[in-house]
């Protein structure tokens, strides 16, 4: 068999669902890969109704049913990508994988008494958040707990440098901090293909937040292991939105750039004394729901503690 059927047969082995989510983004993508033991699904999507639907749907099209999935692995813990991971457990009987430090992240989100939420919703009130806009805050967060539900009862966890098998080939576990902590990148190396989740995203800017407890400097990480991954051969990069794509160096060096151009900005920003809250709304203006505020907060909070860190030049 020739290197490009190969490659082809490699390829043809992973298919894509757009499962829904009621945010802008319309859809998150989930990945599944198939092996000769079974199926692994790759970042299930929210729990919704729409979305258990659209699995359905999709599921008794190709005549797979629940007990063919061998795995459910995870490349984060945002709940568009973990929230129905309990429910295939469930249905499937499959083990959860995910990075540890995922895993204590939703251990700290959404089991009480919750206490990333009030550490988060405390560095907003440090930040000039007023009081109202945090009640919408905190019912926002609040409010993903039903999509996450329910939970896998249990959870094998993964680090980076360890290899998994996705389907019949073995993917190494890269560590890709900024958009999430513990976010979790799979690469086949062979193949040069690479499932990067939230970590690079085509079109779109991945959120890069800064939460309380967590990484101290996670635009800096992020920018770091942005490096770090443009050194990768990929021939094709599977990203958690927008459509597959193959320009994955080049993304990564426009990511760095574009964050470098926003740094500049918020410096200059800066000297005129706003707060983290009114430098948000300076950025990204006053028209955001209240989804779309806490990200853009988490994010202006980020490039500032980037900025505070970073040496001034000699």
């Amino acid at each position: 068999m020739s290197t490009a059927t190969t490659a082809d047969t490699f390829f043809r082995q992973i298919q894509r669902l757009k499962v829904p989510v009621p945010f802008p983004l319309r859809w998150v993508n989930s990945y599944i890969i198939r092996g000769q033991e079974g199926y692994t699904i790759l970042d299930p999507g929210l729990h919704t109704e729409a979305a258990r639907e659209a699995w359905q749907a999709w599921l008794k099209e190709q005549r797979i049913a629940m007990r063919d999935i061998r795995q459910i692995v995870l490349t984060h813990h945002h709940p568009d990508h973990y929230g129905l991971s309990g429910w295939f457990q469930e249905a499937s009987g499959a083990p959860v994988y995910m990075s540890g430090k995922g895993y204590n992240q939703v251990k700290q989100l959404w089991h009480e008494p919750y206490p990333m939420n009030a550490g988060l919703l405390a560095c907003y009130r440090e930040h000039g958040m007023d009081e109202a806009t945090l009640e919408q805050v905190e019912a926002n967060m609040r409010g993903f707990i039903d999509q996450v539900t329910p939970q896998p009862g249990k959870v094998e966890l993964l680090e980076p440098g360890q290899t998994l098998m996705l389907g019949d080939h073995v993917y190494e576990l890269m560590e890709t901090h900024g958009h999430a902590y513990g976010h979790l990148s799979f690469y086949q190396r062979e193949h040069q293909a690479l499932f990067c989740g939230d970590h690079v995203l085509p079109v779109i800017t991945p959120n890069v937040s800064y939460l309380p407890g967590l990484d101290e400097n996670p635009l800096l990480s992020f920018m770091e292991s942005l490096q770090r991954m443009a050194a990768l051969q990929v021939r094709q990069a599977f990203p958690g939105h927008r459509d597959p794509f193959q320009h994955f160096r080049e993304r990564t060096l426009e990511l760095i750039g574009h964050h470098e151009e926003r740094l500049a900005h918020i410096a200059a920003l800066r000297k005129s004394g706003m707060t983290a809250y009114e430098l948000c709304r300076e950025l990204f203006g006053t028209r955001l729901s209240i989804h779309q505020l806490r990200f853009a907060m988490g994010e202006t909070i980020a490039h500032l503690v980037y900025l505070d860190k970073r040496p001034e030049p000699q």
